[in-house]
C-alpha cells in the first residue's frame, strides 16, 4: 500500500468476482471502487493544502490527529480511518482455501480455546454492533489477542492495539446480497478470510 500522500486506491489481490458466491461481485465493485475510493479522494483533498503532512502515514494521521489543524481534525480522522479499515478488510480476503496456523493459531487456541470459539465470539461482536462499524481481532504489544468493536471509521490504534483482522459491518458491505441477515454475511465472510495475510500481520505488525 502507498502509505502517504497522495493515497491511491490499491489493487485488489483477487479478481472482482472471485469471492462469489460468498461476497458478490456487485458489492465488491461498489464497496471498493466507490466507497473506499471516496475515502481516499476525500483524505487527499484534506491533506493537499498542508505539505508538512505529506509524508505522514495513515497510522500517524490516525494516532496524531490532534496535531493537525483543528478545522480538519475530525474529517481526517474519519477518512483516514476509512482508508485504513478498508485496506485491511479487502486485503484479508481470498478466493483460495485458507486456514490459520503457526503462532497465530497457537494464540487463537490459547486465548479463545479453538478457532470455532473465536469465530463465534467475533460473530457475536459483529452482529451485535449497533449501526455502522467494524468487529476487530486485535493484538496488544505482547501479542495477546482480543475482540473489539469500532464504531463508524474508528480504529483500535489509539488503544495501544493493532488490528490483525476486521469485518466491515457497514450496510454497503453486505446489504445487496444479505439485506439484514448479518449472521449469514458473517458466516460467508469467514469462509474467504486469507489466514496467511492475517498471520503475516500478526507476526509483522510493530508498534511505533
Amino acid at each position: 500500500m502507498h502509505n502517504h500522500f497522495p493515497f491511491i486506491l490499491p489493487q485488489l489481490p483477487y479478481s472482482i468476482n472471485s469471492l462469489e458466491p460468498y461476497i458478490d461481485e456487485e458489492t465488491v465493485y461498489i464497496h471498493h471502487f466507490m466507497h473506499e475510493k471516496k475515502y481516499i479522494d476525500t483524505l487527499n483533498s484534506l491533506i493537499e493544502p498542508y505539505p508538512q503532512f505529506y509524508l505522514w502515514t495513515l497510522e500517524k494521521l490516525i494516532r496524531d490527529t490532534k496535531c493537525l489543524p483543528s478545522q480538519i481534525q475530525q474529517d481526517v480522522r474519519n477518512n483516514a480511518g476509512g482508508v485504513y479499515n478498508h485496506y485491511l478488510y479487502f486485503n484479508s480476503l481470498t478466493d483460495k482455501l485458507s486456514q490459520p496456523n503457526g503462532k497465530l493459531l497457537a494464540e487463537i487456541n490459547n486465548q479463545f480455546g479453538s478457532l470455532y470459539n473465536l469465530k463465534e465470539q467475533l460473530k457475536a461482536s459483529a452482529t451485535s454492533l449497533f449501526g455502522s462499524g467494524y468487529a476487530v481481532l486485535a493484538k496488544n504489544k505482547k501479542g495477546k489477542l482480543s475482540i473489539r468493536q469500532c464504531a463508524n471509521q474508528d480504529t483500535v490504534l489509539g488503544c495501544n492495539l493493532m488490528p490483525v483482522l476486521i469485518i466491515d459491518m457497514w450496510e454497503h458491505s453486505y446489504y445487496l446480497k444479505y439485506q439484514n441477515q448479518r449472521n449469514e454475511y458473517f458466516d460467508n465472510w469467514f469462509k474467504v478470510i486469507n489466514w496467511d495475510v492475517v498471520e503475516n500481520i500478526y507476526n509483522m505488525y510493530n508498534f511505533t
